[in-house]
């Protein structure tokens, strides 16, 4: 399983408030403007203290949305609507706070005290955000018990992220008593709402029957939902499962689909698979320059297991295949830096 998501961008998050910001406003009489356009609107309606649009203001800034994108208008109009408690406002102008955006110099303590204000307000993605500082230990003390009573409000607001990050101090026993049943319970909570590192998280408590009675269907289902949406770690995990044939009909080629996919974002131990299936030729042609290539890869990511495997794989390897597999290690690293 891997660790715990951290924070959305403010793009990601002001685009997410942009796309439902007028959800409300579809039956409103257009208000006097110059030219007609929304941002003009949204600017009146500012410019007369109106918080709401104030934020929304901010986002269209934010995403360059009816104006030119701007951080620091966006961070100007945030803060108007913040300063009047607009919750969503204080919860982007901490993230701003966090990440040093906006004109704004980075600052943990603001982003905390932002955060907490939209928090106290019942703002899950606020309230996630605050456990993420107490997680971390940023611009507050450390405090993992913290960090679990507001990830906790969050994903009893519905919160997936939250729900994964409750999930995973569950599983780990961090600032809660380890329960593997209530890590699973979290982990599918986020899971069926689609999240895929909890749908790999969950796929791995039942590979190990965690929390729940092991089932390597239910694995091989969760993974393959998590892996159609790109994630690596769950990519490669599905890909064990096709080679182990567990929970599906063993398939090699298959399970070389899975690696690759995983081994080109830079999953160091798919890397090391897919360099294992060219060395011995097992679901693809056998081709000792990709398995140098992938293998070394994997070792360059400080995998042990990769530094011992590559060590063996040249010993095996004759001089022209190890100079054809450092070219394609080059080629690589020039087209992925």
């Amino acid at each position: 399983m891997v660790g715990m998501p951290g924070f959305l961008s403010v793009m990601v998050l002001s685009a997410l408030l942009f796309t439902g910001m007028f959800s409300g406003q579809t039956n409103a009489e257009p208000i006097p403007n110059v030219d007609g356009s929304v941002a003009q609107q949204m600017r009146i309606k500012a410019e007369q203290g109106d918080a709401e649009a104030q934020n929304n203001l901010g986002v269209m800034y934010a995403n360059g949305e009816g104006v030119e994108p701007d951080d620091k208008q966006a961070a100007f109009w945030f803060r108007k609507a913040a300063e009047q408690g607009y919750a969503a406002a204080q919860l982007i102008l901490g993230l701003m706070y966090n990440e040093g955006q906006g004109g704004l110099l980075k600052d943990h303590r603001q982003a905390v005290a932002w955060f907490r204000k939209a928090a106290r307000q019942g703002l899950p993605m606020a309230q996630y955000n605050l456990g993420v500082m107490y997680a971390r230990g940023e611009g507050v003390a450390q405090d993992n018990v913290q960090a679990v009573a507001w990830y906790r409000k969050a994903a009893e607001g519905g919160e997936a992220i939250a729900q994964n990050n409750l999930a995973a101090m569950y599983a780990n026993g961090e600032g809660v008593a380890q329960d593997d049943k209530q890590a699973a319970f979290w982990y599918r909570k986020a899971a069926e709402q689609g999240l895929p590192t909890a749908q790999n998280n969950l796929g791995a408590m039942y590979t190990r029957g965690e929390g729940v009675r092991q089932d390597n269907a239910q694995a091989l289902a969760w993974y393959h939902k998590a892996a159609e949406q790109g994630y690596a770690e769950a990519q490669n995990n599905l890909g064990v499962m096709y080679a182990s044939g567990k929970g599906v009909a063993q398939d090699d080629s298959q399970a070389a689909v899975w690696f690759r996919k995983a081994a080109m974002q830079g999953e160091a131990m798919a890397q090391l698979n897919l360099g294992r299936m060219y060395f011995s030729g097992t679901g693809v042609r056998q081709d000792r320059a990709q398995a140098y290539q992938w293998t070394y890869l994997a070792a360059a990511q400080e995998s042990e297991k990769a530094v011992n495997t590559l060590n063996s794989l040249v010993k095996a390897m004759t001089p022209s295949q190890i100079e054809e597999g450092k070219k394609l290690v080059r080629e690589w690293f020039a087209t992925h830096p």
